[in-house]
């Protein structure tokens, strides 16, 4: 189970409302329990606290003295003893006389605020106090002179009953702990139907993530049950319609490329014997321009024909390079070579070595094993096309490098001093065909020249990237490893 995965949140949320749940009820019918209970002693003690008050009957102005006050103490014990639900402290306020049933005259349990009250209100009042950690009900009952059917008039004569609530708060506590007790058992028995519910909503996700990762490593007839008519199965039954459109799309794609494929393989092929021919009739032609054979018009028609003739060989065997690629078929025939020493021979071939417009940084010891032919078109193919679209001079490094993985890696970089690559024609300067130019409808080259060069990289296990000089003008960067691994070595 992952610590942050869907189970989790799901079995959390579920946990959490019924947490909520739980404590909420736990929490309502504790407290109309607790008021019950308490609302119940309450209520009998002020009812029978009132009662006893009215019947009492005494001189005034009272006197805290002699055998009156002894007569006053006896009376608030007697009405002490008649406490319910169980007895209390009676307590007997007159100006400043103070008499009480207990052993003080005065309790500390009652507040101004009561006394305040009770002045105030003829009919009595009470309040819950807590003292020392020991709750009490604290009760305050003036005597009145009748003066009429519905009117009365404060006697000045106070009757305080404390009753301690020890016993309610005890039920109370037992209240409370059966709540807790109760709820935390709740959550435990909550996380059963939370775990059954959280797996019958992950199964179709886990389906789907397993039937994805099918369909990403190239098996596009994966489907997956549909269960019910819920959210879920529609989404099963929106993936299954989904993955039946991808596989007709594809395999349309596939019919489509293979068909393509095999169009160029074969015009290349009918197109290279024709084009032999028509290149050893362009050769004799350009002799007899070359030696004054032919009228001006048709030395240029001759030279014409001739190097578009030439293009469109190049064009051939770039083409039947490609379908090579296309269909798996190109073999690296790798050999341990000196680099340096490979790309001057590449520059010597093409008389690049001459020209001022290449310039070459190719320190020596560089070995690497690389297949000469495919290398010798990738550094071709980069110069050439550094020559005919960037800017002189063209400078052609070699260098090793040490990548974060400990991996040496052999890099070749062609830079030339041109306008260099729109931004915008930087991801696609590797696609067929391609012109970073819009306007420039022909070219020199076939269209297919950095294609090519890319796939021998990639074929030598090595990444090609284009990009722009700090100083301006193209810079292709060519990395591949020194020793490269199952890069189908054909030896």
């Amino acid at each position: 189970m992952r610590a942050f995965g869907l189970r989790t949140r799901l079995l959390a949320a579920f946990l959490l409302v019924a947490a909520v749940s739980a404590g909420t009820t736990a929490t309502l019918t504790y407290r109309e329990a607790r008021s019950a209970l308490l609302k119940t002693a309450q209520d009998t003690a002020v009812s029978t606290f009132r009662e006893h008050v009215q019947q009492t009957g005494f001189t005034l102005p009272l006197r805290a003295e002699g055998e009156e006050r002894e007569f006053v103490e006896e009376f608030l014990r007697g009405l002490a003893r008649k406490g319910k639900p169980r007895p209390w402290v009676v307590f007997a306020e007159y100006g400043s006389v103070r008499v009480s049933s207990g052993q003080s005259p005065v309790s500390t349990v009652i507040t101004p605020e009561l006394r305040r009250a009770a002045l105030a209100n003829p009919y009595g009042h009470f309040e819950r106090v807590v003292k020392d950690g020991v709750p009490y009900l604290t009760i305050a009952m003036p005597t009145v002179f009748k003066t009429g059917p519905y009117s009365v008039l404060p006697s000045g004569l106070v009757l305080y009953a404390v009753m301690r609530m020890t016993d309610e708060q005890v039920n109370v506590d037992a209240l409370l702990t059966a709540a807790r007790d109760g709820a935390l058992p709740g959550l435990a028995v909550a996380l059963v139907p939370g775990l059954i519910a959280a797996r019958s909503v992950l199964r179709p996700v886990r389906e789907l993530s397993q039937a994805a990762r099918s369909m990403g490593s190239g098996r596009l007839d994966t489907r997956i049950p549909v269960r019910g008519n819920d959210e879920l199965a529609d989404m099963a039954r929106t993936f299954n319609e989904s993955a039946r459109q991808l596989e007709d799309s594809v395999h349309e794609l596939r019919e489509a490329e293979a068909r393509a494929r095999r169009f160029a393989s074969d015009v290349s092929h009918e197109l290279r014997t024709p084009l032999a021919g028509m290149l050893a009739v362009t050769e004799v032609l350009d002799e007899g321009a070359d030696v004054d054979d032919l009228d001006a018009d048709t030395a240029r028609a001759v030279r014409l024909v001739s190097a578009e003739t030439g293009k469109l060989a190049v064009l051939v065997e770039d083409l039947m390079e490609i379908s090579r690629f296309d269909a798996r078929a190109a073999e690296l025939n790798a050999d341990e070579v000196d680099v340096a020493e490979a790309i001057r021979k590449t520059l010597q071939n093409r008389r690049w070595h001459e020209d001022d417009r290449v310039r070459a940084d190719l320190p020596a010891g560089i070995r690497a094993r690389l297949d000469p032919r495919r290398f010798d078109v990738v550094i071709a193919n980069l110069v050439g096309n550094a020559l005919r679209h960037g800017g002189a001079p063209v400078t052609v490094r070699l260098r090793t490098e040490e990548r974060p993985s400990g991996a040496t890696v052999l890099v070749v970089e062609v830079a030339d001093r041109g306008p260099g690559i729109r931004p915008e024609s930087i991801p696609y300067i590797f696609d067929r065909f391609y012109k970073a130019d819009a306007a420039r409808t022909r070219s020199a080259g076939s269209g297919l020249g950095l294609a090519i060069t890319s796939e021998n990289v990639m074929l030598h296990g090595g990444t090609i990237r284009a990009g722009n000089g700090p100083e301006g003008g193209a810079v292709f960067t060519v990395a591949i490893p020194l020793r490269a691994e199952g890069t189908g070595d054909g030896e």
